[in-house]
C-alpha cells in the first residue's frame, strides 16, 4: 500500500483524499494548484516562467477572459509561484512550485494572511478600497509578498478606482495587485496602463475533451466520447462550465454516461437528425422537414437549440467547402465527415452564405416569438424556397447569354406575342409543384449607348444655374444653397462672382465649380467677392416680388371693397403668376383680373 501511494499521481491522490470527506464538485474537487495542471494557457505560463528567471516581475497583473476560464484560479497559481519558499524553506519565487511549503499550503486552503482576496462585485465602493490601500504601508506577516487578489475588478466605481490609481503605479516594494476581470473595456485605461495584462483564451474543444476524459477516468466513470464531445462544445471554451456539465451527466448516468443521455440533459437534438433536417431544407422538400422538426421537439428539443445547430452546421459545412481538410479534425465524430462532405459538395457556396444570414436572423425571431416552434418553422420553410433561388451572379450569366445568344420562340419573331413591341424581354415560367422549374427568356438587342456623356446646355444667368442644379437629384441641395445664400455680384458664362451670405456652407463656391463642370462639360470659375454688396438672392427677390403682388392687388376695387368689409384681414398670398399681371389703369373699373387669385385671413366671418 505505501508504494502504490507513493506513485500516485497528484490527481488520484486528490480523488482519494477528498472521497473519506464530504462530497465536493468536480470543478473545485480538481482545480489546478500549479502551471502544470492549468491547460490551454501556455502562453501566460511561458511569459510568467521567463519573468520569474530573470526577476523582471511586475507589481500588478491583469487576468481577463470569459466565465470558467480559470482567472481566480491563475491568480492563486501566481501568488503560490511568488510567496513559495520551497521544502527546506530557502527556495525563492519560482514557475513550479513546491506545494508543501508553509505559504503554498496555507494559499491553497485559503487561510494565507498576506494573500488577501476582495471580490469587487460585493465590495465596490471608495471606502473598501481605502481599506486595502491602509494595509498596503504594512509589511507582509510571514510571506515574501503582500498579494491582493481583486476578483470582478471592473465591478469597482470611478472613485474606487481614482484612489487606487497612486497606489497602484507605485507600490511598495513588498505589494503585489492581481486583477481578474470578464469586463476588460470597463477597466479605465489608466489602470490598464498600470498592469501587465494576460488574456486568458478559451480552451480548444479538443483540449477539454482529453481534461474530462482524464477527470471522468478518475471519477470511475464511463462516458462515450461522442458524449464528451457535446459537453465540450457546450462548455463553448470554458473550463468550469463544462465540469459543470460533466458533474451533472455522471450523476445523471449514475457513473455510464451515454451520447443520448447527455443531449436529453442539454436538450440537444440527435447530431445525425440536425443533418437531415438540413439536407430536407436545403432540397426543398419542406412537408418532410417539417414533419422531422416536429419529431424532434416532441421528444423535448428546444425550437432555438435546433436553429442554433443547424447555424453551427451551416459554418461547418462552409468551411469544409472551402478548406476540405477541415473534416479531418480529431474532435469531428465519423457520421459528420461523411455527411458533411457530402453535403458540402452538393451545395454552393451562395446558398450557404444565404443559409447563414436567414438561420442568424431567424434564431433571434425564435428566441422572442410567442411560440417558438412555430418561429422555427416558419424559418425552416423561408429557407427551403430561398435555397430555389438563383444567386446573383447566376442571373448576371443568364442575362448576359440572353443577350448574346441566338432568340429563341415559338417559330415567330420576337416582337411578337400579345401585340407587344419587340423591344422589353419576355419570360415564360414552367411551375411545377409550386416551384418554378425552367426559366427561359428572351431578349431584343440592347440598345447602343453613348460613348460620350451629354451635357447640359450653358447657362446664360443665375436663374438659370439654379434650375440646372435642380434638374439633378444630387445637386438640389446645392441649388437651395445657391437660391437663398448667394448674393450674386457678377455673371458670365462659366464665371460667378458673389458673396455668401450668413448661413451660406463654407464650401459653398468648391461645390458649385464641382457641380457646373460635371453638368455642363466646361471649365468654371467661382469667386466669392467680400467688398462688393451684390444683388440680392433669388429667395430675397422672389419674396420681394411677391410683396409687390400684394400690393398691386390690393388697388383692385373688389379687393378693396372687401378688405374695407373685413378690417382685419389681409392679403397672404396671389396665385396669378406676375407675368400675365396687367397693370392697372387708373379708374378703370371694367372688372376684377384679380378672381379666385388671391387668399384671405382674417377675424371675420363671412
Amino acid at each position: 500500500m505505501t508504494d502504490q501511494n507513493q506513485t500516485a499521481s497528484p490527481d488520484q491522490a486528490a480523488a482519494s483524499e477528498t472521497a473519506k470527506s464530504e462530497y465536493q464538485v468536480l470543478a473545485r474537487k480538481y482545480r489546478p494548484k500549479s502551471f502544470d495542471e492549468l491547460i490551454g494557457h501556455g502562453p501566460m505560463v511561458k511569459t510568467l516562467s521567463n519573468a520569474l528567471e530573470s526577476g523582471r516581475l511586475a507589481h500588478a497583473f491583469i487576468l481577463t477572459g470569459v466565465r470558467g476560464i480559470g482567472k481566480t484560479t491563475t491568480a492563486r497559481i501566481i501568488a503560490r509561484a511568488l510567496n513559495c519558499i520551497g521544502p527546506d524553506g530557502n527556495g525563492g519565487p519560482t514557475i513550479e512550485p513546491c506545494g508543501v511549503c508553509q505559504h503554498c499550503r496555507a494559499i491553497a486552503e485559503d487561510r494565507d494572511v498576506d494573500v488577501m482576496e476582495m471580490d469587487a462585485a460585493s465590495r465596490t465602493g471608495v471606502d473598501d478600497i481605502r481599506e486595502l490601500i491602509e494595509g498596503v504601508r504594512y509589511r507582509p506577516t510571514a510571506a515574501r509578498y503582500k498579494i491582493y487578489i481583486i476578483d470582478e475588478v471592473h465591478m469597482l466605481s470611478k472613485s474606487a478606482f481614482n484612489a487606487l490609481l497612486k497606489t497602484l503605479e507605485e507600490p511598495p516594494e513588498h505589494v503585489k495587485f492581481i486583477f481578474a476581470t470578464t469586463e476588460i473595456r470597463k477597466i479605465p485605461i489608466t489602470v490598464l496602463s498600470r498592469c501587465q495584462r494576460f488574456d486568458l483564451r478559451r480552451v480548444q474543444t479538443d483540449e477539454l475533451v482529453a481534461h474530462y476524459r482524464r477527470i471522468a477516468g478518475l471519477e470511475n466513470a464511463e462516458i462515450e466520447d461522442e458524449a464528451l464531445a457535446l459537453i465540450a462544445r457546450a462548455a463553448d471554451g470554458s473550463v468550469r462550465d463544462g465540469m459543470s456539465l460533466l458533474d451533472q451527466a455522471i450523476s445523471h448516468g449514475a457513473g455510464k454516461v451515454t451520447t443520448q443521455q447527455v443531449r436529453d440533459m442539454l436538450g440537444l437534438s440527435d447530431r445525425s437528425r440536425i443533418f437531415d433536417l438540413f439536407d430536407l431544407t436545403m432540397k426543398g422538400e419542406i412537408n418532410e422537414a417539417l414533419e422531422l422538426l416536429g419529431a424532434q421537439y416532441a421528444l423535448g428539443g428546444d425550437p432555438a437549440v435546433m436553429l442554433q445547430d443547424l447555424l453551427d452546421l451551416t459554418h461547418w459545412l462552409t468551411r469544409v467547402k472551402l478548406a476540405p481538410d477541415a473534416a479531418d479534425d480529431p474532435g469531428v465524430s465519423q457520421i459528420e465527415r461523411e455527411r458533411g462532405r457530402e453535403i458540402a459538395a452538393k451545395l454552393a457556396m451562395p446558398q450557404l452564405t444565404r443559409a447563414w444570414q436567414m438561420l442568424l436572423k431567424g434564431l433571434e425571431e425564435t428566441r422572442i416569438a410567442p411560440s417558438p416552434i412555430q418561429a422555427a418553422e416558419m424559418i425552416l420553410i423561408r429557407l427551403a424556397y430561398a435555397a430555389e433561388m438563383p444567386s446573383p451572379g447566376d442571373l448576371i450569366k443568364k442575362l448576359k447569354s440572353g443577350l448574346n445568344g441566338p432568340q429563341a420562340g415559338n417559330g415567330g419573331p420576337a416582337g411578337g406575342g400579345n401585340g407587344g413591341g419587340g423591344g422589353g424581354p419576355r419570360m415564360q415560367v414552367v411551375n411545377g409543384g409550386g416551384a418554378a422549374q425552367a426559366v427561359s427568356q428572351q431578349y431584343a438587342p440592347a440598345p447602343q449607348r453613348a460613348e460620350e456623356p451629354v451635357y447640359a446646355k450653358m447657362p446664360e444667368s443665375l436663374e438659370e444655374v439654379v434650375a440646372l442644379l435642380s434638374a439633378d437629384r444630387e445637386t438640389t441641395g446645392l441649388a437651395i444653397q445657391v437660391k437663398n445664400y448667394l448674393h450674386l455680384v457678377k455673371f458670365e458664362k462659366g464665371r460667378i462672382d458673389f458673396r455668401p451670405a450668413r448661413g451660406a456652407n463654407a464650401d459653398l463656391s468648391s461645390q458649385l465649380i464641382k457641380a457646373l463642370n460635371g453638368l455642363t462639360g466646361q471649365r468654371w470659375i467661382v469667386s466669392v467677392s467680400e467688398r462688393e454688396q451684390g444683388a440680392p438672392t433669388l429667395k430675397e427677390q422672389e419674396l420681394e416680388e411677391l410683396e409687390q403682388r400684394k400690393a398691386d392687388a390690393s388697388q383692385d376695387p373688389l379687393v378693396k371693397a372687401v378688405l374695407e368689409g373685413f378690417p382685419t384681414s389681409k392679403i397672404v398670398a396671389v396665385h396669378l403668376p406676375a407675368d400675365q399681371m396687367p397693370d392697372l389703369a387708373e379708374g378703370d373699373d371694367s372688372g376684377s383680373v384679380y378672381d379666385d387669385a388671391f387668399y384671405l385671413e382674417g377675424d371675420d366671418e363671412l
